[in-house]
């Protein structure tokens, strides 16, 4: 059974083994905050019944961005409970739930492209709270800023910074064990996006996927970055091909490659 680690004060990961998947609980003295709901009603659920073993406290739900991984138990885990997500997050939402066939659609183009058991089950519950900029959640004794810094992995990446534990919550900002997914990104920004997350000076960053991360760790994911947006914009200056670039995550690299051509083109 997944079990909490405290990777900073009052802060716990839960790795589901899914997909390596991470959701965060952040405690305070008055209520908790859930970070990320994962993939389905089983998968959320369990993760509920987690948290009741660590608190009786009621809690708030954040969604660091849209996609299924992070955000699809929040039928379960937003029962009775505000969401709070980016305004592109919940505007997605909007889109997916304005019918229960675009909802129904939805649901059924992730579980064709993902065998995940328990995803056709899903109920989608959109984010009743918007953060365009930037919010700052009490929960009693301890503050915690939901901040968006910039576009990288989607439009709508939110990032969770918990100042008295020097932590940041990054979403899928930063990867640790796996290499950035690169489908709806912004690779001609999300070096600076990361940047602005450096800049808070965390002692620690815990990623959308995978175990907690150093500052150290943080930076040289950093660094390939900006070596991946250095040389998209070579390559295209150049005219190169796209299979003709060569950036550190190879593959999957011109996945993002590509995408900042069509970028540099106004495709995008």
């Amino acid at each position: 059974m997944t079990d909490w680690v405290e990777v900073a004060d009052r802060v716990l990961l839960w790795r589901q083994p899914i997909l390596d998947v991470n959701a965060v609980l952040v405690l305070g003295d008055d209520g908790a905050l859930v970070v990320d709901t994962l993939s389905t009603p089983g998968q959320a659920q369990e993760l509920a019944d987690a948290v009741r073993r660590v608190t009786p406290l009621g809690w708030r739900v954040v969604n660091t961005h849209h996609h299924f991984d992070h955000c699809f138990g929040n039928a379960v885990l937003g029962a009775g409970a505000e969401i709070w997500a980016h305004s592109e997050c919940v505007a997605r939402f909007e889109r997916w739930t304005s019918s229960d066939q675009a909802a129904a659609a939805r649901i059924a183009d992730i579980a064709a492209e993902y065998a995940i058991d328990g995803l056709d089950t899903v109920t989608l519950r959109a984010p009743d709270r918007e953060v365009l900029g930037e919010a700052t959640l009490d929960l009693g004794g301890r503050v915690v800023e939901l901040r968006h810094l910039g576009r990288g992995h989607t439009d709508n990446d939110l990032v969770v910074v918990i100042p008295d534990a020097a932590a940041v919550l990054a979403g899928d900002l930063v990867e640790n064990g796996a290499a950035p997914s690169f489908d709806d990104s912004w690779p001609l920004e999300w070096a600076g996006t990361v940047a602005a997350l450096l800049e808070l000076q965390p002692a620690v960053v815990v990623p959308g996927h995978g175990a907690a991360m150093t500052p150290e760790q943080a930076k040289a994911q950093h660094a390939e970055l900006a070596a991946l947006e250095w040389a998209a914009r070579q390559g295209w200056h150049g005219q190169a091909p796209v299979d003709e670039v060569t950036t550190p995550f190879g593959e999957t690299g011109r996945i993002a490659v590509r995408r900042a051509y069509e970028f540099l083109d106004g495709r995008l």
